[in-house]
């Protein structure tokens, strides 16, 4: 879908209502920490005690392998998950490049966690993997703008954590005993229905600095939706590209 027939289409106009609605209550609470709120994976209030309380779950306790996005918000995961001896997998901004996930092993890194597990330090320190190339993940951790007591999420319009996770599917490194968790701070936890489509997928767990709530099973995408992809887009991801 074009971008300027997303910006027309009715699910995509009341997925931006719902960000702009929870990027302004988390501005008012002040509970966004720098760089704010807007236009993002906030950075919210308590990531620590959310990513502390995740490490206390039995997906957690049964993880080797999992995969986070690069956000703010989840770097204190990141850093709990190497300081635990998991492999962490992260993916390149945007999955620019023809190897776009990145493998960043306790074992080898040289540098404390919190630093590795930083969008430069996985840069720099992280081991470049093809899409086939990831191991197979026991937990995703996935950044949220809000998502409801059902699973469904809103991320911040970009679309690349749904193609992490078609990806992922596709190549077999994320099945049903995949466990799939966002953090998030208690007021992007709605109760309302929130707008989703066939290629958005739900989440197994909501972790926040107060309480992990189990979501109920859903099915998952079965892979990449070619028809909700355009030209450009296919093209500005290699792997994808490759696959088409």
């Amino acid at each position: 879908m074009a971008p300027e027939d997303a910006a027309r289409d009715p699910v995509q106009d009341a997925k931006q209502a719902w960000r702009s609605r929870i990027w302004d209550e988390m501005s008012r609470a002040r509970v966004a920490r720098f760089p704010g709120a807007r236009g993002r994976i906030p950075n919210f209030t308590g990531a620590e005690r959310a990513a502390s309380r995740l490490a206390d779950t039995r997906a957690w306790q049964r993880t080797s392998a999992l995969k986070s996005n690069p956000d703010l918000p989840q770097l204190p995961v990141r850093a709990a998950a190497l300081e635990a001896d998991r492999l962490v997998v992260m993916a390149v901004p945007r999955l620019r490049t023809p190897q776009p996930f990145l493998l960043l092993d306790p074992d080898i890194l040289d540098v404390a966690p919190r630093r590795a597990a930083s969008i430069k330090g996985a840069d720099a320190y992280g081991e470049p993997l093809a899409v086939e190339d990831v191991p197979r993940l026991d937990l995703v951790v996935c950044g949220s703008v809000c998502v409801n007591t059902e699973g469904i999420r809103i991320g911040k319009g970009g679309g690349y954590s749904d193609l992490e996770m078609a990806l992922g599917i596709e190549e077999g490194w994320i099945d049903r005993d995949t466990t799939i968790v966002t953090t998030v701070h208690p007021l992007q936890v709605v109760v309302a229905d929130l707008p989703e489509t066939d290629h958005d997928f739900r989440v197994d767990l909501i972790v926040t600095p107060d309480e992990v709530i189990h979501c109920p099973e859903a099915p998952r995408p079965p892979g990449i939706l070619w028809d909700h992809l355009d030209d450009d887009q296919v093209d500005a991801v290699p792997a994808l590209a490759d696959r088409r």
